[in-house]
């Protein structure tokens, strides 16, 4: 444990503080009189709108539009990029910090299988970062600046800078709007949510997906493990999510069932693809059924890629504590998939990182059920979203009081950083011990 600590407080250290230094600052930009219309916020509320902003989660104290300024507005723009390019570089440039601190024979590996870049390329991963974000909020915030101007008579101005500021939201999968109703008034246009929701899956890949893609995207065989994982595992949860949400929701005279069967399907995708993190909504979920508030639960558990702006534990989390399982019941000696064998130690990291997950999400939810009066299922939804940065919420956001939003702040920074800084800390902490403890087998089950 002490080992562990160690390498969580040598490189990890540098994000968590870097993080806290931006949030810090955001807090205090927020907290100015400029940044607000109306009311001072008062020191909670903008730790909360900073933290939210900066771990691109999106839950909101006041509603964007009207209780920030211009300014304010800009202040969670800027933190939302921040955020959003930071943890996507960072999480980029542990990965190499752990491939340079393996042996030779475990980094060449690791290489050949990520197709991330060697050790010391630290340039090349920010610019590549940087070019894959440029290029996406670029193109979505084209197309929504153009709809907003000819399907909404918006001026130019107005346009562009409703279209960059959800452009960037969409894409560091922050969840931020700047309506009340969130994008429920855009239910039934496409031009609006479709790129929005294509913004939110580009940038819930990661890079290591794009740096494979950019060499073989023609060449699938070519794909290393984790790019198969990722887009397999992405599609997967968006088609089973869209089915089972659509289908709960179908005939909900508060959700979509006033809507055609095709706007029906698109909202049920719209909807899908924010609890991997994108945080925006196209219907009111406090008027969902229960049943979805669940599936809604676990596709915000599972989250995103690794080394993206998505939180959640992870699809090859996921994915591998399934393959665990899989060769638990066919009895097979190895963990496989794709023809190649799962390291132990990357098993134990899988398991190691949902149960502590599972582990902070049970006692955040105890400790919201203790100092807010709502009920299992609603506080289970907000602090999901919390820790796995959705954004997505019931309408209790606002209601839970200041000790809920300290607790929910929490959740924001720890779900933010924690799957990231333990992973390359256990990582890190690989090591060989030249002795083993004899055998014995305690009953299981």
């Amino acid at each position: 444990m002490k080992n562990l600590l160690g390498q969580i407080n040598t490189p990890s250290r540098v994000v968590v503080f870097a993080f806290m230094a931006v949030v810090l600052i955001g807090t205090g930009l927020l907290s100015l009189p400029i940044a607000i219309e109306g009311e001072r916020a008062s020191l909670t509320s903008a730790l909360f709108t900073a933290t939210s902003a900066v771990c691109v989660t999106g839950l909101a104290v006041h509603d964007t539009a009207s209780h920030w300024s211009v300014f304010g507005e800009l202040v969670i723009l800027v933190l939302m990029q921040v955020g959003g390019f930071g943890i996507m570089t960072l999480s980029s440039i542990l990965a190499l910090i752990v491939s340079g601190k393996l042996g030779l024979r475990a980094r060449l590996n690791t290489q050949a299988e990520t197709k991330t870049l060697g050790p010391g390329d630290v340039r090349q991963v920010i610019t590549g970062v940087a070019k894959v974000a440029l290029v996406a909020e670029t193109l979505t915030a084209a197309v929504l600046t153009v709809r907003f101007v000819t399907g909404y008579g918006e001026p130019v101005g107005r346009a562009l800078y409703y279209g960059v500021f959800h452009a960037v939201s969409a894409f560091t999968n922050a969840g931020f709007a700047l309506w009340p109703d969130g994008l429920m008034r855009f239910v039934t246009d496409p031009w609006i949510c479709l790129p929005l929701a294509l913004a939110v899956v580009a940038g819930g890949l990661g890079f290591p997906v794009y740096a494979v893609l950019r060499e073989n995207w023609r060449r699938p065989k070519r794909w290393s493990l984790h790019t198969k994982i990722t887009l397999g595992m992405t599609a997967i949860l968006l088609a089973g999510g869209t089915l089972a949400i659509t289908g709960i929701e179908w005939n909900n005279p508060g959700t979509l069932g006033p809507l055609s069967p095709g706007l029906r399907i698109m909202a049920g995708f719209f909807h899908t693809t924010m609890t991997r993190s994108g945080g925006l909504n196209s219907v009111d979920i406090s008027q969902m059924n229960e049943n979805s508030w669940l599936v809604s639960d676990m596709l915000m558990f599972i989250g995103a890629g690794s080394a993206s702006t998505g939180g959640g534990i992870k699809v090859t989390t996921f994915a591998l504590l399934g393959f665990v399982i899989m060769a638990e019941l066919r009895g097979e000696p190895d963990v496989s998939a794709g023809r190649r064998r799962i390291p132990e130690h990357l098993q134990r990291q899988a398991l190691t990182i949902a149960l502590l997950s599972v582990a902070f999400i049970a006692l955040g939810t105890f400790v919201m059920m203790m100092v807010t009066p709502f009920k299992l299922d609603r506080v289970l939804f907000e602090v999901i979203s919390a820790f796995a940065t959705v954004g997505l919420s019931t309408g209790i956001t606002a209601d839970v009081g200041t000790a809920g939003h300290l607790v929910l702040t929490a959740l924001m920074f720890v779900g933010r950083l924690g799957p990231v800084t333990l992973g390359a800390a256990l990582a890190l902490h690989a090591q060989t011990r030249r002795f083993r403890y004899p055998e014995e087998r305690p009953l299981v089950g």
